[in-house]
């Protein structure tokens, strides 16, 4: 078994990519890349990386069987990080097969394939071996104004197609330690925010509209909640539960920063007004449009991430205000990456939604 190899999936998507660019940047592990390139994923995620020696990039499916054997016996990972999953809420509601297929059955046959290697170890690999699965806050529910954070032990309320799907993936997940002792750990995230995020999501896709001059389409009265998170911050707790964490333990991962979607689009308005202030669409918010709310739409997400903080020391380290400027400048800088995501034809035959 090489000590040197991880083999993350997903990872030319958002969250995977930011993870793979930690490990290769501090890390010496050589990082197995394996990503199906739907519209989520793309090369140019990626571009960063394939110049370096210890970045290995695989087009190809989690559900494919032969495929993950082939990789785990070729290149013996000492761990596997799961970011493989179809993510976007409103795309599951018009099209949940897709969902069941990646995040169901594609987390099943990556959890058998993993069973079957890691079985074959000798006993001091077996005892490093480490399969970490990320997940969301979306599968316990929602939270009304007055409730606490969601913690490890909020039951599972998922309600929508996306949620029930990653909510069927995690239940996996811990049946596999729990009957064969496979040592998995697993991730529940709250909103990420920051580079290389898809512009179906609600910050990207306003500060792009909102340079365009298109409509800003906030759903319903822009008065639901989430706990924002730089994806910098999420790459650091996921290494730290990759190297430090319990198996068979569930740690939640949140920014510290619940915020209102109409909070949130007033104030990339007032930093595209003060970082583009020539630009003909200013004042931004006036291109804010409200839209007809969808179904099912969660009211209040909030993460207690104590367990993480008291176990592992995690905290994170960017607050709301400098991420957001970070991240706004960031998508100023690398219009060439959002015009080449956009264009493909896998994104374009996709309909956008206002992900929040």
């Amino acid at each position: 078994m090489s000590k040197q190899h991880i083999l993350v999936t997903g990872g030319a998507g958002f969250i995977g990519s930011n993870f793979v660019s930690l490990v290769i940047n501090s890390t010496d592990l050589i990082v197995i890349n394996l990503d199906k390139l739907t519209y989520a994923g793309n090369l140019a995620t990626v571009e960063q990386f394939q110049q370096s020696d210890r970045h290995i990039f695989v087009k190809g499916d989690i559900g494919d069987r032969q495929l993950i054997d082939s990789l785990l016996a070729q290149y013996q990972p000492q761990s596997i990080v799961n970011f493989a999953a179809e993510t976007h809420v409103d795309r599951s509601i018009d099209s949940p097969a897709s969902f069941i297929e990646t995040n169901v059955n594609g987390t099943f046959n990556l959890l058998e394939s993993a069973r079957q290697y890691w079985r074959k170890l000798s006993d001091a690999d077996r005892e490093q071996f480490r399969f970490l699965h990320i997940s969301t806050d979306e599968v316990f529910g929602s939270l009304s104004p007055d409730e606490p954070a969601f913690t490890e032990l909020t039951p599972y309320t998922p309600n929508s197609p996306y949620s029930a799907s990653k909510a069927s993936s995690d239940h996996l997940v811990r049946s596999y330690f729990h009957t064969y002792g496979l040592p998995t750990l697993i991730t529940n995230c709250s909103n990420n925010y920051g580079p290389y995020q898809f512009p179906e999501k609600l910050i990207p896709l306003m500060i792009l509209n909102a340079c365009a001059g298109k409509p800003l389409p906030v759903y319903g009265d822009g008065q639901n909640v989430r706990d924002w998170l730089y994806v910098e911050d999420h790459c650091h707790a996921i290494a730290l539960v990759l190297n430090k964490g319990i198996p068979g333990e569930t740690y939640n991962v949140g920014g510290n920063a619940e915020r209102d979607n109409m909070w949130l689009v007033d104030r990339l308005c007032a930093i595209l007004d003060e970082l583009c202030p020539d630009s003909p669409h200013c004042p931004h918010k006036q291109l804010v449009e409200f839209v007809r709310d969808r179904p099912g739409h969660d009211r209040r997400y909030a993460i207690d991430f104590s367990k993480l903080h008291d176990q592992l020391g995690w905290q994170p380290q960017e607050d709301i205000e400098s991420g957001l400027r970070r991240t706004v400048q960031w998508y100023l800088d690398n219009q060439d990456w959002c015009q080449t995501v956009t264009t493909t034809n896998n994104y374009q035959q996709q309909r956008l939604g206002v992900e929040a």
